[in-house]
């Protein structure tokens, strides 16, 4: 584990609550903070523990044959990583960004996958979409672009709205920390080696991240019967919603995503497992026990 994570733990123990500062660009449509954003946050980028962690979960809950939606998809990094581990479920993206979903398209198109589609849409109100019409319900680090608490309570009654019963479920987010220390280190960790509108990007996701207890709330009255709400541990860096498995990873997936795990340097790898034992710590399995599998190696 990574030393400096005790001291942030220690700030957020003895810090105050800080107000939530809203995204400067609730939309992300400048062409420049879009480009950054997509560079850094590619497959082989910062983010690769992060996306690495969020299939193996999302893979316990889709099921072949599936319509998946994802929910603030951005330029579909994470989404065309899924799509491409399960190829005969359908995928949809929806975003309110033109410019998002233009490198969304020519991503996916680039990746040659032919199972996924986009809507640009509000993800309060999607219209586009029927009651009760996808097997599954996804979104990844994209909620915290929301206005207010309100609008996040009508997301997740969307997201209630068009699921089916027993369907999948996965919504990850950043929680808000308690202390501007934490904020920094998250945002800062690898300035070096990421453009400094990412950086800043990633610093103002933080501040207008919802803090834990405002996820519970929206939690209880929308989507308790769908899922469990869980946190990281000590540091609520990470929020996820995750419905109970619909399957057991096949093992034709584990290899692949063990072949990522094993692909990355040495500090995403310390990240990833980091990732697994602070939510391992706030009462949250993981999929697959990444002791046993090759995931645990932090060289």
């Amino acid at each position: 584990m990574n030393p400096k994570l005790l001291v942030v733990g220690l700030a957020e123990l003895t810090g105050r609550p800080l107000p939530r500062i809203p995204e400067p660009d609730l939309v992300m449509d400048d062409p420049d903070k879009v480009a950054a954003y997509t560079r850094a946050g590619r497959e082989d980028g910062v983010m690769a523990p992060v996306y690495l962690f969020h299939c193996l979960h999302l893979c316990e809950v889709i099921r072949p044959g599936d319509t998946v939606l994802d929910l603030g998809c951005g330029p579909a990094t994470q989404l065309a990583m899924v799509a491409r581990l399960n190829p005969e479920t359908r995928f949809i993206g929806v975003d309110l960004s033109p410019e998002m979903l233009d490198r969304a398209t020519t991503y996916v198109h680039e990746q040659g996958l032919d199972n996924v589609e986009f809507i640009l849409s509000d993800v309060q109100h999607i219209r586009a979409l029927e009651d009760q019409s996808v097997d599954v319900v996804m979104s990844s680090m994209a909620l915290h672009h929301l206005p207010d608490v309100a609008a996040l309570d009508a997301t997740l009654g969307e997201i209630d709205r068009l699921l089916k019963p027993g369907g999948g479920l996965y919504l990850a987010d950043f929680g808000r920390l308690s202390s501007r220390l934490g904020m920094t280190y998250f945002a800062y960790q690898y300035a070096d080696r990421q453009p400094e509108l990412f950086t800043l990007d990633y610093l103002y996701s933080l501040q207008a991240a919802f803090s834990l207890e405002e996820w519970r709330q929206a939690w209880r009255n929308r989507l308790a019967e769908r899922g469990r709400l869980s946190a990281t541990f000590l540091i609520p860096f990470l929020v996820t919603i995750k419905s109970p498995p619909r399957r057991a990873i096949p093992p034709e997936i584990r290899q692949k995503l063990a072949q990522f795990h094993a692909q990355m340097p040495s500090w995403h790898r310390r990240d990833f497992n980091d990732l697994c034992t602070f939510l391992r710590m706030g009462t949250t399995p993981l999929p697959l026990d990444h002791q046993h599998t090759g995931y645990g190696s932090s060289a």
